[in-house]
């Protein structure tokens, strides 16, 4: 996608800010990661050419980058890592959050994304050559 000049320094500004709070959110557990980095990855697209071109060719990032460009798929590891760490997070902060409604008003945003997280496609799986697909011997 050939992004306008007029706005291509906005969406170079949101790809290195989305991709600082990706990194952050590997170390944080109540900052989401994948959502960061997908927005990274899309505003790259429009800003960076060398940025996105890195994202996709970075060894565990690209393959998550893909799948969701062409599909809007998540994988079912990223997926069920997603979920114990919102887990860890709602129980981070039921024990340490001063009030209880706190942790209730995130756990139930955590519970929304969750679902939502488990209701994305996987991406399809490279299927082993049938006769009718595999090429012909010599």
């Amino acid at each position: 996608m050939a992004p306008t000049t007029r706005f291509r320094w906005f969406w170079w500004l949101v790809a290195y800010l989305a991709l600082a709070l990706g990194v952050i959110g590997i170390v944080l557990p109540v900052v989401p990661t994948v959502p960061f980095i997908l927005l990274a990855a899309f505003a790259a697209a429009r800003g960076s050419q060398r940025l996105h071109h890195r994202l996709l060719s970075h060894p565990r990032l690209g393959p998550m980058i893909t799948d969701w460009q062409a599909h809007g798929a998540l994988r079912r590891r990223a997926k069920w890592l997603a979920t114990v760490m919102m887990l860890l997070a709602a129980a981070l902060l039921l024990w340490l959050a001063p009030h209880l409604w706190i942790p209730l008003v995130a756990s139930s945003i955590m519970t929304v994304v969750c679902i939502w997280l488990w209701l994305r496609p996987e991406p399809p799986t490279d299927p082993e050559p049938t006769a009718a697909t595999a090429p012909p011997p010599d």
